[in-house]
């Protein structure tokens, strides 16, 4: 049986490829499972993360198959929620590459990311209403976050989906790309971001998403682990040295 999921590891990233282009990579269980798994070699070794859709479509949604047949006991196991969440959660960042369609459970699974990179082709919104069920995979409250409340409204309750060029007017795609330029587009990011102490990307990416009743103790926290490392010293020993012999 073909993998749900293609894993390439390099050393400081991972290429994760959904690999359904059959069913335009629709998120079925077996998808889940090998994310899921992903996942927890990402918490182990700590590596910048890029998802991409194969055969020119991100993710169409969930399986609708499956989820045709799943009942309230199903959606209290927060199947998708759950995954997303773990993606969101990762310590470095991860970055969606958008081609082609990205509604329903694939439009979530970009939300959970950090960045996103479009196509011309991508098209990215949540129809669930028009199924009968709703967005329950984040969308309901990173879409508010990521677009405004009133844009998060037309396509959550309206069916409304983006362009590639509504999406990057709104900052949902942090760049739109030509579609051969795409994977190219998510390496110079990920090179631009491990320019950075991997440490104070992980640091900062953790207290930007900690719940505002944190900071600052969270911020100071962080700093201070910072604050101890050769990393710091370094590079600011090396930065003032610079600046010494710019005079």
């Amino acid at each position: 049986m073909t993998a749900p999921l293609l894993v390439e590891e390099h050393d400081d990233r991972v290429m994760l490829r959904l690999n359904r282009p059959d069913v335009r990579n629709a998120i079925d269980l077996p998808m889940v499972q090998a994310l899921h798994e992903a996942c927890a070699e990402l918490e182990r070794t700590p590596r910048l993360a890029l998802i991409v859709g194969e055969g020119g479509t991100f993710a169409a949604g969930a399986d609708i198959a499956q989820l045709r047949e799943r009942r309230r006991d199903d959606a209290l196991q927060g199947i998708n929620s759950g995954l997303f969440d773990r993606v969101h959660r990762l310590p470095m960042p991860v970055i969606a590459l958008v081609n082609g369609y990205a509604l329903g459970g694939g439009a979530e699974l970009a939300y959970a990311c950090d960045f996103r990179i479009g196509t011309p082709t991508t098209k990215i919104g949540n129809p669930e209403p028009a199924l009968g069920i709703l967005a329950a995979a984040g969308a309901c409250r990173r879409l508010r976050e990521l677009v405004g409340e009133p844009l998060a409204k037309e396509i959550l309750l309206a069916g409304r989906v983006l362009t590639a060029e509504e999406a990057r007017e709104v900052r949902l795609l942090n760049e739109v790309v030509p579609v051969d330029d795409l994977e190219a587009a998510g390496h110079r990011l990920a090179d631009q971001i491990l320019k950075q102490v991997p440490l104070a990307v992980r640091l900062t990416k953790s207290v930007f998403h900690a719940p505002p009743s944190a900071h600052p103790l969270v911020d100071n926290l962080a700093q201070a682990v910072l604050f101890e490392t050769t990393e710091k010293t370094e590079r600011m020993t090396a930065f003032l040295d610079r600046r010494k012999e710019s005079r």
